[in-house]
């Protein structure tokens, strides 16, 4: 099994699985709406699409940021704390980063998965079943690198273990350099860190989720996320 990391999705390639990974916070709000009991998660590109699946769908909420921010006009935002108990049948989400990042790997892998550092080692355990190749694609934000991100590959980079690319190894470095994932995620440059920081400990906290979420199939323009 060969184990990559892309830090940005511009670096992604098409891979048998891929981990799409945006801890600070889509993909941590993802694994928390499926946990408490949403059947399913819509991840949207763009606001406008959102709003008109909202209308089609019927029993469904609408969530998301732009730069951090609330959207307006919609039922939540993008924290996962937000979600600790269902409210529709369906969650829409769109944010800057991780929505998008999920919609690409949607089509770039035969098997699209949602990691983070909550379900950490099932999301590991998920892949690793497979036997087949694993790129972790890291959402970053607007395009760039994120150290948050890249923690949360490395560690699972770590536990996958297999044929690492130097990326996978440098992600693994980079996690080893931290004495524990609340210190990683504040040493990030994330430009919204002020926004997340009643967040930042919800998030690093590891292993605490059995739900793996993957991508089903196109609703629309959406990737709709479904528990494993």
């Amino acid at each position: 099994m060969r184990v990559d990391v892309a830090f940005t999705p511009a670096e992604a390639t098409r891979v048998p699985t891929g981990i799409v990974v945006d801890v600070l916070r889509a993909t941590s709000t993802i694994v928390q709406a499926l946990e408490s009991g949403y059947r399913r998660v819509l991840c949207c590109a763009e606001i406008d699409e959102a709003v008109a699946l909202r209308d089609e769908v019927g029993d469904a909420v609408l969530a998301g940021e732009r730069r951090a921010e609330p959207i307006p006009g919609f039922d939540f935002g993008n924290s996962p704390q937000e979600f600790l108990e269902p409210r529709a049948e369906t969650l829409i989400l769109t944010t800057t980063n991780g929505t998008r990042a999920v919609v690409t790997a949607a089509f770039d892998c035969d098997l699209a998965l949602i990691g983070c550092l909550l379900n950490l080692e099932a999301v590991v355990e998920a892949a690793r079943e497979r036997g087949e190749d694993v790129e972790i694609v890291c959402a970053g934000v607007e395009g760039r690198f994120t150290l948050d991100d890249a923690y949360c590959a490395g560690r699972i980079a770590e536990l996958l273990g297999g044929d690492r690319t130097d990326s996978a190894k440098a992600a693994v470095r980079i996690a080893a350099s931290f004495g524990s994932p609340e210190e990683a995620l504040r040493a990030s440059s994330n430009p919204h860190e002020s926004i997340v920081e009643n967040d930042l400990v919800w998030c690093a906290r590891e292993s605490v989720s059995l739900v793996v979420p993957r991508f089903e199939s196109m609703h629309g323009p959406a990737a709709a996320i479904v528990p494993r």
